[in-house]
């Protein structure tokens, strides 16, 4: 909430400056403008590099073999305790959760993608939104990461607990 406010207050003073400053503010003003566009052609790279990453499967083959993992242990269940299944209950209702979270940080770069494409200069509140849009779908997709691998690390544990 401080964040935004901050933000605003200082586009509020940008957009003033632009207009109705002395002429060296109104030349700072640009410059500042400028480097925000900058910025969000940066973001927007950064986030085609990610959905090529996302389209080439980097998170979904990791998902899969789980999934086949876990298939895998529960078909030879007869032979686990309650605590191994409980516990593969658990990692599989992780690993849907993961799952649902990719799709919707899909859904995200693909919303983010599209006003990118929309073929107008942006405003400067759309560029700022943009690349809050961009820097939030980006600390998703690390949260994403982090959890994955601890999945991964889990899963690896369960598995070695099965096989004793």
């Amino acid at each position: 909430m401080l964040f935004k406010l901050a933000v605003m207050l200082i586009i509020g003073i940008l957009i003033y400056n632009y207009f109705f400053g002395t002429s060296s503010e109104k030349e700072q003003s640009k410059q500042v403008f400028g480097q925000m566009r900058s910025v969000v052609v940066s973001v927007g790279q950064l986030m085609k590099t990610e959905k090529t990453k996302y389209d080439a499967g980097k998170y979904d083959k990791v998902l899969n073999k789980l999934g086949e993992t876990y298939k895998a242990v529960r078909s030879k269940a007869k032979y686990l305790d309650e605590n191994v299944l409980s516990r593969l209950d658990e990692l599989e209702a992780k690993k849907a959760r993961l799952k649902d979270e990719l799709s919707q940080i899909e859904q995200g770069d693909q919303q983010v993608a599209v006003a990118e494409r929309a073929g107008t200069k942006p405003s400067a509140k759309t560029q700022t939104t943009l690349a809050n849009k961009a820097a939030d779908q980006q600390r998703r997709k690390e949260k994403l990461q982090r959890e994955l691998e601890q999945l991964l690390q889990e899963s690896d544990q369960m598995l070695q607990q099965a096989e004793q």
